[in-house]
């Protein structure tokens, strides 16, 4: 079986599918593995590295051909329409996919009789959790979060003893405490600062804690819903919500939100009311910018300064740190062809719940909603 590793098209991303010390393990399965001239570059994976570890490198006159051939395309984002038509009948593309944003790819591959395997939707259980891309990259955005935080910061994040005078830490404020929270807080308090943070799932208390953080407890019900998110929030409780948080946030030099509903627009958080007691100078990082933001005012892509305070719009967060971000994600991608790929060949059970979770197109029949 063909197995094939595309450029990546989309503006910004950096990222590649698969890395050269990947290869091994997928040739291991019997796959025969060839990555488009060119695709690890942005991830300082060269193609020398990709033929020295076993794959094949294809020219860009050829790579129409690969498509055409492949049984199984690995990418990060969805295949433009024009590349998933041209899969053959019975080919699998694997990528991140939404179907409420990535409607036109997806009727494009089930157009060509193709199956979608999608990382936005493996369920999150035991036995997937080596195949939870969503969880990988969101450990990546989380420790970049708290860098761009300590970067734009005009003050020191740790606490500093000298003869000058002592410089008190940071205060630094997290809101979400999923993977990317968490590791956001563990990474602020590595440099040294103070940090404090909330989640509506009162079982983030535990967690937060034990990164050495302290726990914000509001007198509001907790919000817990299945496969580790939070439950939707009523307009009242959102309101009397942002009213609780706005003295912790007055009091933070840096506020970092992090809160995301799959598939959803992120919630609001934060009113640009609340960042108006921020110190001068101090900053917020907004990571739900591209999906609506948790900040009012955020801008994906832009930093922003509003009565002297810094609000930074993620954007391509991962793509940021493309070398462990690949990583990560085609470790990922090994995890789940594993799963997939039976004897030299590909076996998709629609009975086995996590192919059952992350199908979106099944040999030409979409089978989520689709926008």
């Amino acid at each position: 079986m063909k197995l094939f590793v595309p450029t990546e098209t989309r503006e910004g991303e950096r990222r590649v599918a698969l890395v050269p010390d990947t290869v091994a393990k997928l040739a291991a399965l019997g796959l025969e593995v060839s990555v488009q001239s060119g695709a690890g570059d942005e991830s300082f994976a060269t193609n020398d590295d990709y033929t020295e570890a076993g794959a094949t490198v294809v020219a860009e006159a050829d790579v129409a051909a690969a498509f055409a051939s492949a049984d199984i395309v690995a990418s990060v984002r969805p295949l433009d329409p024009d590349r998933g038509q041209s899969l053959k009948p019975g080919a699998v593309a694997l990528s991140f996919l939404a179907p409420t944003t990535d409607g036109e790819a997806i009727r494009a591959i089930a157009q060509a009789q193709a199956t979608a395997l999608s990382f936005d939707l493996v369920p999150r259980i035991s036995r997937a959790q080596s195949m939870d891309a969503l969880t990988s990259q969101a450990l990546v955005t989380g420790y970049r979060s708290a860098v761009v935080g300590a970067d734009r910061l005009p003050r020191f994040f740790p606490l500093f003893m000298t003869a000058a005078g002592t410089i008190p830490p940071a205060k630094v404020l997290v809101l979400g405490a999923g993977v990317a929270g968490l590791q956001a807080i563990a990474t602020a308090k590595r440099l040294g600062s103070v940090v404090s943070a909330y989640d509506v799932r009162a079982a983030s208390a535990d967690e937060v804690k034990s990164m050495g953080a302290s726990f914000i407890e509001l007198d509001l019900e907790a919000l817990e819903a299945g496969g580790g998110y939070a439950r939707e929030m009523s307009e009242d409780r959102a309101a009397r919500q942002r009213e609780l948080l706005t003295p912790y946030i007055t009091e933070s030099d840096v506020l970092i939100t992090t809160a995301a509903v799959p598939g959803r627009q992120a919630p609001r958080l934060v009113t640009a009311e609340m960042l108006t007691g921020m110190k001068p100078g101090s900053v917020v990082v907004d990571l739900a910018a591209e999906t609506g933001g948790n900040v009012e005012g955020s801008v994906p892509g832009e930093e922003v300064t509003v009565d002297g305070v810094r609000i930074w719009g993620a954007k391509d967060v991962a793509s940021q740190m493309p070398v462990h971000a690949s990583r990560l994600y085609a470790m990922n991608v090994v995890a789940l062809l594993g799963l997939a790929v039976k004897e030299g060949e590909l076996v998709l059970d629609p009975e086995d719940e996590v192919f059952d979770g992350c199908a979106v197109v099944l040999n030409g029949e979409i089978r989520k909603d689709v926008a």
